[in-house]
């Protein structure tokens, strides 16, 4: 997905988006009807990799939208140009001229969003890299088909491997493939939601059990605060009842990567060295967590602590 100044919306009014949170498009996008909940994907500005995600829902509304036309053959495939004089032409007829034509048109309205799993890959591969991942070769559409796995290879030959299988594991094959269509108000339509099996569920008990906490940072607003699994729900399918932590939405990131850990022996947060240049994390090592943990809790912070630290030692 094409995200940013270079998006190419020349023939349109442009998008309301933020790249590394949700994404817009309507009805006149081609394969607007072909993202899915669920759906990997990767957002580049047409010169560099920006992060990748999972959409995890799916707004549709109706709405208008500001279409600019070539007054020769009505195509909304225009360039506008920085420098040279006509600004625009088309693409299809090669016509050039100064002021496109404005139409206003109903249109079904989409925006993605996937803030939740956004992993920032900023310049981890350049625009040709990108190109060449396209499942169509010369595809030149702002939404494109992409080789995924080809994509996973050469993150991975860039030593990018947590992060890559941290969006894996977000696209979770144990989510249920049916969609729910639930009204929306403020005149959305719908939105499609797939959520895992469970998960409100086993949020609502750690949220009962743990407070309005996040067991790292301490006392936080509910909102901002996810029910964080102490091992990969996606390669396990279950909720265990003592398996899980309340973290903030960053600080549960952090620790799915392994950025932040808890020594099983000493109950202390250990943070890792890439992590020490930020002080609000920084802060954290060595510190106790904000909650008295159970046996089955450390049992699995453990076996995070084995895949995380067995390779590289904490700090003193």
């Amino acid at each position: 997905m094409a995200a940013g100044d270079n998006r190419g919306h020349g023939g349109n009014s442009g998008y309301d988006d933020q790249f590394d949170a949700h994404y817009s498009w309507d009805s006149n996008v081609p394969n607007h009807k072909k993202l899915n909940v669920g759906d990997p994907i990767a957002l580049w500005d047409k010169d560099r990799l920006l992060g990748a995600s999972v959409i995890e829902q799916i707004e549709i509304s109706q709405g208008t939208k500001l279409l600019y036309r070539c007054p020769n053959c009505k195509t909304t495939r225009i360039s506008e140009r920085k420098r040279a004089d006509p600004r625009y032409r088309c693409m299809r007829c090669r016509h050039e001229f100064s002021t496109p034509q404005a139409d206003l048109v109903e249109v079904d309205l989409y925006r993605a969003r996937y803030d939740a799993a956004w992993t920032p890959l900023d310049g981890l591969l350049e625009g040709q890299e990108i190109r060449s991942l396209a499942v169509h070769p010369g595809d030149i559409n702002a939404m494109r088909p992409f080789d995924w796995a080809a994509f996973r290879q050469a993150l991975l030959v860039k030593g990018a491997e947590p992060a890559i299988n941290r969006v894996n594991l977000r696209a979770d094959l144990l989510w249920p493939s049916e969609r729910t269509v639930i009204e929306m108000p403020s005149g959305f339509t719908q939105a499609l939601v797939r959520i895992r099996r469970g998960q409100g569920l086993f949020r609502e008990r750690l949220l009962a059990t743990q407070g309005s906490v996040c067991a790292f940072t301490g006392r936080a607003p509910a909102r901002v605060l996810e029910a964080g699994h102490l091992y990969s729900y996606a390669q396990i399918g279950t909720h265990f009842e003592h398996g899980g932590l309340m973290l903030r939405r960053d600080i549960h990131r952090l620790f799915d990567d392994g950025m932040l850990a808890v020594n099983p022996q000493r109950a202390r947060i250990d943070v890792a060295p890439e992590l020490s240049i930020y002080t609000q994390y920084a802060r954290l090592h060595g510190e106790p967590l904000n909650l008295t943990l159970r046996d089955e809790q450390v049992e699995w912070l453990g076996k995070h602590w084995e895949e995380h630290r067995t390779e590289s030692p904490s700090r003193a």
